[in-house]
């Protein structure tokens, strides 16, 4: 993918207090592991209180996590006055989310500026071993604050 350059110069720390409001990410524990523009990564470790009954992360939580990398990768390259919304996504679940930490890694494919499109991957990590374990594509809405 092409080098993106933001149109806020200050758009990592906008990205650090949007998703500290973000109360979902709290609860399931979900951190930013990377901030590059048109680039995020949320990393998620897992906990028996986001499983399903088969013992795998949910797929709905699987879901959150890469909606919110894409959702972030596309607020890296917005204006600062400026927030980002989901317009719509489509997820694969390529295999069961089975692992001790899962990573969402969100890429803007196109910016605009109305809709952003981005593409998400969901890896799941276990010692030595990583996964791929879900792929998104999304679209993404600037928004007048």
């Amino acid at each position: 993918m092409p080098p993106f350059k933001p149109l806020d110069p200050d758009f990592e720390s906008r990205i650090r207090s949007s998703f500290g409001a973000q109360q979902v990410m709290r609860t399931i524990r979900a951190s930013l592991s990377h901030i590059h523009a048109g680039e995020v990564h949320i990393q998620l470790p897992f906990s028996p209180a986001l499983t399903q009954q088969h013992g795998y992360l949910h797929a709905g939580i699987v879901g959150i996590i890469a909606d919110s990398a894409c959702g972030y990768a596309a607020y890296t390259l917005m204006p600062a006055d400026s927030e980002v919304l989901s317009v719509e996504y489509k997820v694969n679940f390529l295999s069961p989310a089975a692992g001790k930490m899962f990573v969402a890694i969100g890429k803007v494919v196109r910016p605009g500026r109305t809709l952003t499109v981005c593409t998400g991957e969901v890896w799941a990590h276990s010692d030595a071993e990583r996964k791929l374990v879900a792929t998104m594509q999304a679209t993404m809405i600037g928004v007048s604050k």
